[in-house]
């Protein structure tokens, strides 16, 4: 342990500490972040367009989930329980669940659904 010490200290005192700054600031790897183009988000979410923007046959419960819950906000809260006492498979459960808790961390917005002339 104590010759790794040495070693490291050697390495250190000859110039290995600058290897760490010899990459100038402007290159892509000093940057902490990479962003891709900006997408569009729906201004006002309700049940039809979260269901819709999470896809994958989830817009199907549409209309049992708009006459039991009503509100955007009460299917945000709304446990595992109670949509499978609506009939919503399995499968179908966890992606809302999934995607509503990733809806209340800020993380997933639904897409706008872009116009086709």
């Amino acid at each position: 342990m104590a010759m790794a010490w040495l070693q490291l200290q050697r390495i250190i005192t000859k110039g290995g500490a600058n290897l760490i700054s010899t990459l100038p600031h402007s290159t892509p790897y000093s940057s902490s972040r990479f962003f891709s183009k900006s997408s569009l988000y729906v201004v006002k979410v309700g049940i039809p367009e979260f269901l819709n923007g999470i896809g994958k046959g989830v817009e199907s419960h549409v209309p049992k989930l708009e006459s039991e819950i009503g509100d955007f906000q009460k299917l945000l809260v709304t446990r595992t329980l109670k949509l499978k006492k609506l009939g919503i498979p399995c499968k179908h459960r966890k992606l809302i669940l999934k995607y509503t808790h990733k809806y209340r961390l800020g993380l997933w917005r639904p897409r706008v659904e872009s116009i086709k002339a």
